[in-house]
């Protein structure tokens, strides 16, 4: 029977000092969140978690590296997701200090600690035993874990049989080196290669062995339970708990149904993009409805600044660039099409999903290609390999456009990507709707797509030399043969 030991007004911590003469471990409650909302947490940042690139499912302990280490720039750190899921994990250690901020359950959590040394353990088994201790966390709870390394810990339901997680929890390695590592996971650590998993070791079989046996399930372990609703083992205590867990279920099997997503915003980055007075010299699109009268002329330009120096040719650059307008479209720009679509469908009209300067990039009619994989209507690559061009277009009842993409390397810092479109109107119809759309294309649309396009291009550009002598199916082709309506 745990009994009421402390009121604070501060943070309820918990602190258990080493037996073996190291770090202690320090647990801190910080917010009781909602009703159920541990259990909503756990469910959709485990869907998101599975999608990283780094994901791993190993020891009943899903990881996933978000941020490595850098020991060029003496950055030791790395920083990791994790959960333990409704059974718990088996006891483990690791060999460097470990702090994690994490929030249980909607069924709570019990975290289990024992700060034996190797040698005392070696010595005696039951020294692991001795020093054992838990420390119990309520449902639904934001809470901080600090401990060093070499202690051996497990977290496991607050409650035999629970249908409900653990916890989810974020850690910071302070040192990835830190502890004892063999030769192969030292080197593992320094290549940025390291996982939870890896650098986790499960405790001795003769241990388990010993925590199996009926003494042991009989045995006294001292204790410790923070709060901050109400103390455990009153009657407010109870209902909570129970509220939390009822709804804990409903909640969590809702965010595990709703598809989980996430987005990302900013101002640009610095890519500015600037509009143009007109194509720059020997751009190909000078020659294009030369014979005819223009409704629409612009070009707009985008200058990539490197940091580190790029030996990319400019086709390669160029071929990642028009695979940027396929993969990373503008939300805002994608709506505007489907909307326009729905409109024109019903005139005959031409429909695609990407924006006017670039939609010909899906079509499935073309004599030539750039790239082996780009429909485009014409292209150039100078001898110097340092300015590459391509003209995309289509043929409407209403208009004809013809749009430029080209990439000039200036020299090995300095990029200019530019991306222009000129229209000729067929028809009264065909005016009409240029005057429609005009503003929004000029301000908008267009220097969007290529900012966008660019910024996805942007991690195969800066610095990676590994592009320049790949051929062209080293990179994964996009999708250039889908669904268009000429």
């Amino acid at each position: 029977m745990l009994e009421l030991k402390k009121i604070t007004e501060a943070f309820p911590s918990a602190r258990i000092a080493s037996q073996s003469g190291g770090l202690p471990v320090e647990v801190s409650l910080i917010a009781q969140l909602g009703h159920g909302s541990g259990n909503h947490l756990h469910a959709s940042v485990l869907a998101r978690q599975s999608a990283h690139q780094d994901f791993i499912d190993e020891l009943d302990e899903p990881s996933a590296k978000l941020a490595g280490t850098d020991f060029v720039k003496g950055d030791a750190t790395s920083l990791y997701s994790f959960s333990v899921g409704a059974k718990g994990h088996p006891f483990h250690r690791h060999g460097g200090h470990r702090i994690f901020t994490a929030i249980s359950g909607s069924g709570g959590a019990q975290l289990r600690f024992s700060t034996a040394s190797p040698e005392q353990i070696e010595t005696d088994a039951k020294n692991f035993i001795k020093a054992l201790q838990y420390i119990n966390i309520p449902p639904d709870c934001l809470f901080t874990v600090r401990f060093g390394g070499e202690t051996w810990h497990q977290f496991a339901p607050l409650k035999e049989n629970s249908q409900h997680p653990v916890f989810f929890a974020l850690s910071c390695h302070t040192n990835e080196l830190g502890g004892t590592l063999s030769e192969t996971l030292r080197q593992q650590v320094i290549n940025n290669e390291a996982s939870i998993p890896s650098l986790t070791e499960l405790l001795p079989e003769k241990i388990l062995r010993l925590l199996e046996l009926p003494d042991f399930q009989q045995t006294h372990i001292p204790t410790i339970a923070l709060s901050l609703d109400a103390p455990p083992g009153t009657l407010q205590r109870a209902v909570c708990d129970t509220t939390r867990g009822k709804l804990g279920i409903v909640r969590g099997a809702w965010a595990a149904w709703r598809r989980s997503s996430g987005f990302f915003s900013d101002n640009g980055r610095g890519l500015k993009v600037v509009e143009l007075n007109g194509p720059p010299n020997e751009s190909l699109l000078t020659n294009e409805l030369e014979q005819v009268r223009l409704h629409h002329d612009d070009t707009f330009s985008l200058t990539l600044e490197l940091n580190e120096i790029s030996y990319l040719k400019a086709d390669k650059i160029l071929s990642v660039v028009l695979k940027g307008f396929l993969e990373n479209p503008p939300k805002g720009v994608s709506r505007m099409m489907a909307f326009r679509n729905i409109l024109v469908r019903p005139m005959g009209l031409r429909t695609s999903s990407l924006g006017c300067p670039v939609s010909s990039l899906l079509s499935q009619h073309s004599n030539s290609l750039f790239d082996k994989r780009y429909p485009v209507l014409n292209q150039h690559i100078n001898d110097s390999h340092t300015r590459a061009q391509v003209i995309l277009g289509a043929n409407d009842k209403h208009l004809v456009f013809r749009s430029c993409v080209s990439v000039e390397v200036i020299n090995p810092r300095r990029i200019v990507v530019t991306l222009g479109t000129r229209v000729h109107c067929k028809n009264l119809f065909g005016r009409f709707y240029m005057a429609v759309i005009n503003r929004t294309h000029r301000s908008y649309v267009t220097p969007t797509m290529l900012r966008f396009a660019v910024e996805h291009a942007l991690p195969y550009i800066s610095g990676n030399s590994s592009i320049q002598h790949a051929d062209s199916t080293s990179l994964t082709p996009p999708d250039v043969f889908g669904n268009f309506s000429s």
